[in-house]
């Protein structure tokens, strides 16, 4: 890989200025190596009060890891050097240890790569200090370099020229050396940083049938993971102001919102934060996840403490028993909070919007928050209860928030993570201005400084197996629905953000190929497995489907050496059939012996909740469990059966429906099984879906179809349309924009490096400090358009319209 680069927080205070510099030219000196950097990688000791984290962290496949700790200071601020101790003065401190500071650091981050047998004592490792306002001859003229401690140095002449730069990082004396690695040794190392599991989880060797499903499931959890960039990316940076982050079921959402909550409370322990999710089951694992995260980056000196840390973990509504984040703004603000059962709508979600939107109405919403990460985003959404044009738990959560900077009491520090497919109450999507309206949507187009991104999206899946995803994406979306394509992208790049290569044109009425083109790595049973993953049959009664899948679980318990918490059973309906079909289906397999747990019961084999104790609870010990799609999501089995596939084909076309069909099958990390009973049209698009493989084949309509945006040229045609103008920051690299009308628009430091803006009416538009390097602006139109400070090399200006152009 050529490297990769991650500020984890941006680099904007004018004492920066200085780090800046030094973080630019490592990135030019490393930017072809197979390296990954981090400015500012978070290593944190006892509370966070002497954090141990390095400047500038590079770990190189040549040369190791080495740590430069940047010193932004003049000659004349040193008054003197003794053995480590540094004397300052005009400084924000009168002294400092600064390469003992960089060894600290050091021996910290190899403690992390010792613990892996075959990383111990492996790795090379450099400490060096960087000097990016002291040039050699200055430190040589007071006689510095003749100290014994003088330590390797990075001087402001070494910063010009990025092979100068590397050449001396690569000469500078080691506090380790070791033997080049491995590629194993490499990826382990990368993982190490990454603070995920190194291996997946262990499961003893114990099948002897090379062919079961227990022995595929051991074989691809001993592989080694690989580090996804992507994922490192949004986990270890910490945004200025609101972030949102779409993703495909399985790609690791909630697992990087639990690390990115951990390290802000480590990194600020005096900052409140609040990390809301909507699931009761996601309780128990996303408070394990924070804590292995705390544990991990503070070397196992920490651990979560619920009741002492500022880091809250909130169920979106709360309890009688456990605080949530509705009723802990009602006890601030001495309101009682309103239970379901008391509200209009009876269900949980459009309840929570309810009582979100009554509370905002009646009272003033103190800012107690410095930063609020949202799990399960689009469940928190409502149709029928909106707060002044806004989606009232989201407002809600933004008027609970401080500002970010005073100066810019918009940017609060929001962050929430999402994937419409899974959606079980609402067909919108949410994007910024749905969540809190035109006015406040352009405050996630773009990126911050250090190229933190303001809006991301997941693409790669780490659960289940493409085959399966693509399934699931096919039947979710309707590519081969009847009349027409139910959920669709409107652009190219939307389609290969989720790894689809599209032929032909997106146009209504034309006829377009979608191949499903992701290499899923991530997950290997389908290369190891020999057979179908998915099997799919119809019944012509109830007891006959549920006959059938007693008999298989039985196999997958005997031969297949399964155990029984390797297996999920997902009934789908709505909440009145799903419920009768979970009863059903417990009673039916407890009479064939076959041990059953439903979510939120006392026990194995108890069919009613009779107490609120248990409500958090997924999963028993030697019981398969049976839950409704609500309940399954942020769950995950080897095995998932899905039965009662007539409820869908009795309403092909009800996207809530398929949306359950969808998170059925992506909670699977292997194989699933589809049922269901009678004779429905529905049946013959699914069975063309599986037939079709990868590649779907249907005419492509925009119109009565729910459209999803997820890069930034869609949200910027979408919402020019509806009359917003302000998209500045935004990210336009390579976009076609070319002969569309964005008159007026606001495109203040967007990049739009290499974008196709040929015959594009920009008059009047704002694109000061705009990036329009290499930019195709051939017959555009910029009359009266403001581009005081934009970059123009290697623009082309042909016949461009430049009438009272501001330059």
């Amino acid at each position: 890989m050529k490297g990769r680069f991650i500020a984890t927080q941006p680099l904007e205070t004018k004492g920066e200025k200085g780090e800046q510099l030094v973080w630019e030219a490592i990135q030019s000196a490393f930017g072809e190596r197979n390296c990954l950097a981090y400015w500012r990688y978070p290593v944190f000791s006892p509370g966070g009060k002497f954090r141990k984290e390095p400047d500038i962290l590079i770990a190189d496949y040549s040369l190791g890891l080495i740590v430069i700790e940047v010193k932004a200071i003049a000659i004349s601020q040193i008054v003197g050097i003794n053995g480590h101790r540094w004397q300052y003065q005009n400084f924000y401190t009168n002294y400092g240890a600064p390469y003992q500071q960089a060894e600290t650091q050091l021996f910290a981050l190899l403690d992390y790569s010792d613990r892996e047998p075959i990383l111990n004592k492996q790795i090379s490792a450099q400490a060096l200090i960087a000097l990016p306002y002291i040039t050699q001859e200055e430190w040589q003229a007071r006689g510095f370099n003749q100290l014994p401690s003088n330590p390797p140095i990075l001087f402001k002449n070494d910063l010009v020229q990025p092979k100068t730069l590397h050449s001396v990082i690569k000469a500078s004396s080691s506090l380790r050396l070791a033997p080049q690695m491995t590629i194993t040794q490499w990826n382990l190392l990368l993982a190490t940083l990454a603070g995920t599991a190194i291996y997946q989880t262990n499961v003893k060797q114990t099948s002897q049938n090379k062919q079961s499903r227990r022995r595929i499931l051991q074989q691809a959890r001993s592989r080694l993971n690989q580090l996804d960039w992507q994922q490192e990316l949004i986990a270890k940076q910490i945004p200025t102001g609101m972030q949102r982050i779409r993703g495909v079921a399985g790609s690791g959402k909630t697992v990087i919102l639990c690390q990115k909550a951990a390290l802000m409370h480590l990194k600020y322990p005096q900052w409140q934060i609040a990390l809301v999710f909507f699931s009761r089951s996601l309780y128990e694992v996303i408070t394990e996840e924070v804590n292995r995260c705390i544990q991990y980056f503070t070397n196992r000196e920490q651990q979560y403490d619920a009741e002492k840390s500022n880091l809250k973990i909130l169920h979106a509504w709360g309890s009688k028993d456990q605080p949530g984040f509705y009723s802990t703004i009602c006890n601030l603000t001495r309101k009682r909070a309103i239970p379901v059962a008391e509200t209009v709508s009876r269900k949980p979600n459009e309840s929570l919007g309810e009582v979100c939107s009554y509370l905002l109405e009646t009272t003033a919403i103190p800012q107690v928050f410095d930063a609020i990460l949202v799990d399960e985003g689009q469940d928190l959404l409502v149709e029928q209860w909106q707060y002044q044009g806004k989606q009232p738990f989201y407002w809600l959560a933004y008027q609970a928030l401080r500002p970010v900077n005073p100066v810019h009491p918009q940017q609060k520090r929001l962050i929430w993570a999402y994937d419409e497919m899974q959606n079980l109450s609402s067909s919108q999507v949410p994007t910024a201005e749905v969540l809190f309206g035109e006015e406040l949507a352009h405050l996630v187009t773009g990126q911050y400084h250090n190229n933190i991104p303001k809006t991301i999206n997941l693409s790669r899946c780490y659960r289940s197996p493409d085959s399966i995803l693509n399934i699931a994406n096919a039947i979710a979306m309707g590519y081969l629905a009847p009349e027409s394509i139910l959920t669709s992208f409107n652009y190219e790049e939307e389609w290969e953000a989720i790894g689809y290569q599209v032929s032909g044109k997106l146009e209504s009425g034309d006829q377009i190929i979608l191949e499903y083109k992701a290499n899923n790595d991530a997950n290997s049973i389908e290369a190891l497995w020999q057979d179908e993953m998915v099997n799919y049959q119809v019944y012509s009664s109830r007891p006959q489907e549920l006959t059938d899948l007693a008999a298989k679980i039985k196999y997958n318990l005997s031969q297949d050496e399964l155990l029984a918490n390797d297996i999920l059973i997902i009934p789908l309906g709505s909440t009145q059939n799903s419920n009768f079909l979970i009863q059903q289906t417990a009673k039916f397999l407890m009479r064939q012996n076959i041990n059953i747990y439903i979510p939120g019961t006392e026990s194995i084999n108890s069919l009613e909740q009779k107490s609120n104790n248990y409500t958090n609870k997924f999963w028993h010990s030697g019981a398969v469990t049976i839950a409704n799609s609500y309940r399954a999501k942020g769950q995950e089995a080897a095995v998932v059966y899905i039965i009662g596939l007539d409820n869908l084909g009795k309403a092909p076309y009800n996207l809530v429906l398929r949306n359950q069909l969808f998170i059925g099958l992506t909670r699977t990390r292997g194989w699933v099984n589809l049922s269901g009973i009678g004779d429905y049209d529905f049946y013959r698009e699914l069975e063309q879906v599986i037939a079709n493989g990868k590649k779907f084949k249907f005419m492509f309509s925009s119109s009565n179809v729910r459209a999803i945006s997820i890069s930034d040229r869609a949200n910027l045609l979408r919402g020019y349309a509806l009359g917003r103008r302000n998209f500045s920051y935004a990210n336009l690299q390579n976009a076609n924009l070319a002969s569309k009308n964005l008159t007026k628009i606001n495109l203040i430091a967007a990049n739009l490096v290499a974008s196709d803006l040929q015959n594009t009416n920009l008059s009047g538009a704002k694109l000061i400090e705009a990036d329009l390097t290499n930019a195709n602006l051939q017959g555009a139109n910029l009359s009266g358009a403001k581009l005081i400070g934009a970059n123009l090399t290697d623009a082309n200006l042909t016949n461009t319209i430049l009438d009272n152009t501001i330059f």
